[in-house]
């Protein structure tokens, strides 16, 4: 019997929903499973694309689980396309040549974006804001503009727009309907979002449109408009709407609508019954394109339980269009008959143009809600879209009243009927969520909040109030407990602390992929050894497990160590001779040190060994641990500096080098209040003043921005260093798993007046012994790197492949992920990226 081979074109969250669909179901154990993927990585999260510039990296977006593909035996291929299908001969040719034979195609090619045919729409500085790649040109080309037009004020629009406003750019919006959100708010809505989006510092056009895009040499310098204006601009996204991505389709003869889509049946089955079509790039049997996730999850879970065989109930017949974002800010939702379109409905409004929240409910003449539209205020979102349909057990206008206005009764989760879907994304019921009795239960065993994220507050209502606040399923205790604990009694490995404090139901078991990094930190934090000896190398994720940073293609990037930035003639040119002799691409990064990428296994040690000897050590970039302290060039060379920060962020980077924590540290000092080292967005920063240094804490660039708070200020160097180590072995005893500096100041009760009591004013007494453990820290720190090379034993873990620990088979051959850029090829790339479509 021959394995049938099920073949997916298109790797977008659709695609990688519908292979974990079939993983469910346990195809993936009885066919070949291929991925044809046209962008450069694995499926991520495109409804959070725009966090990219919150300080996301495309890693943390992606919806790949580690080791998915591997588990499951799929084969992906990213960057190359399905470029032609013979229907005839059952095959699929990808851009690189290859064919592949298909018993079953899946085809999920999405959507691309809309630009209006206007003049000069292809010029240097037009983008469109589809994926990870436009993000990254965007970004790059917004460095040398000063203002900024969207065209189209629709979700993407909107988001867009928060995104040039946030890299610095005079932001325009032109839409050419007479409101932003045409299609999921009405005129009141669009009113409320307009006055508060104008408040934010953005210029909005409406009811107006895009007649030509001008330019000078080539490039943006302008936009005229269809109600005679015109727009001085340097930068022009086009966010117009999306069509749907059918021209494979249509070239092997596929029906298609049309106004395109490729046409399936309830069961998302084409006019070829082996091909089937799923997400943005189909069009459902009720004559619709769906451009929102929770219907793409549904097709594909309709077209995995087909292709098993299964029971597929009703098929797809049709999908929920509510939506809830939080666009610039602004909490935005819609659901149901958001516009009243029903007959004889009537409305119900609550409108407050000063705080600019907008309510209204769309009822119908027996009392039915329909619908309703939600702007600046969406809490109850949650809880209105799953009763509509139904007869609120209230009456409406105690639905949209705020607290205060009309005593409105309080109406929670509980009131849902057991059928009523609380997560539209992967239509999980009431009753579903009440089998669990955590969020994390709820996630891994339903996918619900997992999606849009919009229902989490619900699901959170719906759970045991008493819900366990243990680390994970092998313990009952929180992170801080556990440092105690091993702290206390001494425990130097996972296992004795598994078996002595470990549920019943997990003692002499191996632990979880929670609880093992977990407790590898812990360890590590108390200082105990090599971090990869005996069991604690069997606790490290895949970075530390190498010591180093896997990268997206399975090669790894080595970052030596380079406090404060200061560098040396001769060490720059030992770092150019290895990235050099072992064809490694450099990259110097935002901590002012130099990122060097694509070794493999086998070559970390040789390179460890040409840095270890000219004086380099680990940076630690891939731990949990303390990356860099950054610094400005501070009073011995800027004539604004009141104190040498070069060498006040070298000591620092020197003392807590190597220091494991919950998360991972960033410091900068500063050497004067012009903030050159931007010290206020660090988990630990120092700005020197003219008495002395001011420390600040819990600041964060990352997904979340923070600003520092001022913890104390014209500090003595001494008295600077004995607070900063009173802050982070409190942070590394208290904090929980993967909790940033920023995120547990905010929790910490009391906050920063309580963290000033305790490393300030010692008021719990354990200011001595924290000083103890940061000592016992500095005067144990062995550098990584060369601990592995001193050690043939801890030296035989870097190998390519395990069974042949020798040099690499001369057979195999390794392809660069990518080669340098060559500054005469800049243009070329970007306009390559302008022209690419979205997978």
């Amino acid at each position: 019997m021959t394995t049938p081979t099920i073949v997916l074109v298109g790797h977008g969250m659709v695609g990688q929903r519908f292979l974990e669909a079939l993983a469910d179901r346990g195809v993936t154990e009885r066919a070949r499973i291929v991925v044809l993927c046209e962008e450069p990585r694995p499926a991520y999260d495109r409804v959070q694309l725009t966090s990219y510039f919150s300080g996301k990296t495309p890693d943390d977006l992606s919806m790949v689980e580690a080791g998915f593909m591997e588990k499951h035996g799929i084969e992906l291929y990213v960057g190359d396309p399905a470029e032609s299908v013979d229907r005839e001969a059952r095959t699929v040719t990808a851009r690189s040549g290859r064919v592949v034979a298909y018993d079953t195609l899946v085809l999920a090619t999405g959507s691309y974006p809309f630009v209006p045919p206007v003049p000069g729409k292809d010029a240097r500085g037009c983008f469109v804001y589809r994926t990870i790649e436009d993000l990254l040109t965007i970004e790059e080309y917004a460095k040398t503009a000063t203002t900024g037009a969207v065209v189209g004020g629709g979700l993407l629009g909107l988001e867009a727009a928060g995104a040039l406003k946030g890299l610095g750019l005079d932001t325009h919006v032109v839409e050419f309907a007479p409101r932003l959100m045409p299609v999921q708010v009405d005129e009141g809505g669009g009113a409320a979002l307009l006055r508060t989006i104008e408040r934010m510092g953005l210029t909005v056009h409406t009811g107006t449109g895009t007649q030509e895009v001008v330019t000078a040499d080539g490039a943006v310098t302008g936009m005229k408009l269809s109600d005679g204006s015109e727009l001085a601009t340097d930068m022009v996204v086009f966010s117009a709407g999306v069509r749907p991505r059918d021209q494979l389709a249509r070239d092997c003869g596929l029906t298609v609508g049309e106004r395109g889509g490729i046409a399936v049946d309830e069961l998302c089955r084409t006019s070829d019954p082996a091909v089937f079509a799923i997400g943005e790039c189909a069009l459902a049997s009720d004559g619709r394109v769906y451009g929102l996730v929770a219907p793409g999850y549904e097709m594909a879970q309709t077209v995995a339980a087909t292709i098993a065989e299964e029971e597929a109930g009703n098929g797809f017949t049709g999908a929920d269009m509510s939506t809830k974002l939080k666009l610039l800010g602004v909490d935005v939702a819609s659901f149901g008959d958001a516009h009243g379109t029903a007959e004889g409905c009537l409305d119900v409004v609550y409108s407050d143009s000063r705080s600019g929240v907008y309510k209204k409910l769309v009822i119908s003449g027996d009392g039915v809600l329909l619908g309703g539209v939600l702007v600046g205020d969406a809490e109850q979102y949650g809880l209105l879209r799953p009763l509509t349909g139904s007869v609120p057990p209230v009456s409406p206008e105690q639905l949209v009243l705020p607290a205060g206005a009309g005593a409105p009764v309080a109406l929670g989760p509980s009131a849902l009927p057991d059928d009523a879907v609380i997560c539209s994304c992967h239509n999980v019921t009431k009753h579903a969520i009440g089998q669990c009795s955590s969020l994390p239960e709820v996630k891994k065993c339903t996918k619900a909040g997992t999606g849009c994220g919009s229902c989490v507050k619900t699901i959170e209502k719906l759970l045991p109030a008493a819900t366990d606040k243990g680390l994970c399923g092998c313990f009952s205790y929180t992170r801080s407990e556990l440092y105690e604990i091993a702290r206390t009694l001494r425990l130097t490995s996972f296992a004795a602390l598994l078996d002595s404090h470990g549920r019943d139901t997990a003692k002499g078991g191996e632990g979880c992929e929670v609880c093992k990094p977990t407790v590898g930190s812990i360890l590590a934090s108390l200082n105990n050894g090599y971090i990869l000896d005996g069991e604690q190398a069997s606790l490290q994720d895949t970075n530390d497990h190498f010591l180093a940073n896997m990268q997206r293609n399975g090669s790894y990037s080595v970052v030596p160590r380079i406090p404060g930035g200061e560098i040396t003639p001769d060490k720059l040119i030992v770092i150019g001779e290895v990235a050099r002799d072992f064809g490694l691409y450099t990259k110097i990064t935002g901590g002012q040190r130099i990122d060097l990428f694509g070794a493999r296994v086998d070559q970390l040690p040789s390179i460890w060994t040409r840095l270890v000897d000219a004086g380099f050590e680990s940076g630690h970039a891939y731990g949990k641990a303390l990356r860099t302290v950054k610094s400005c060039v501070g009073q011995t060379w800027c004539r604004y500096g009141v104190q040498d920060s070069v060498k006040m962020a070298i000591q620092l980077e020197l003392r807590y080098r190597g220091l494991r924590a919950p998360h991972k540290l960033k410091s900068a000092v500063s050497g004067c209040a012009r903030e050159c080292a931007e010290a206020q967005s660090k988990d630990f920063g120092i700005i020197a003043t003219a008495n002395g240094w001011n420390l600040y804490v819990g600041g964060n660039g990352g997904a979340t921005p923070r600003h520092a708070d001022l913890l104390a200020q014209d500090l003595s160097d001494a008295e600077l260093v004995r607070l900063i180590d009173r802050f982070l072995m409190f942070y590394i005893r208290t904090a929980d798993r993967l909790e940033r500096t920023s995120t547990w100041l905010e929790r910490l009760e009391g906050g920063l007046d309580h963290l000033k009591d305790v490393v300030v004013h010692d008021s719990l007494g354990l200011c001595g012994e924290l000083e103890a453990l940061m000592a016992a820290h500095v005067a144990d720190y062995r550098d990584e790197w060369a601990e592995t090379l001193d050690d043939p034993e801890r030296l035989r873990r870097f190998v390519s492949f395990v069974n042949a620990p020798g040099a690499p088979d001369p057979s195999v051959r390794f392809v660069p992920e990518r080669d340098q850029i060559k500054p005469d090829l800049t243009i070329l790339t970007i306009g390559n990226l302008e022209g690419a479509t979205s997978r």
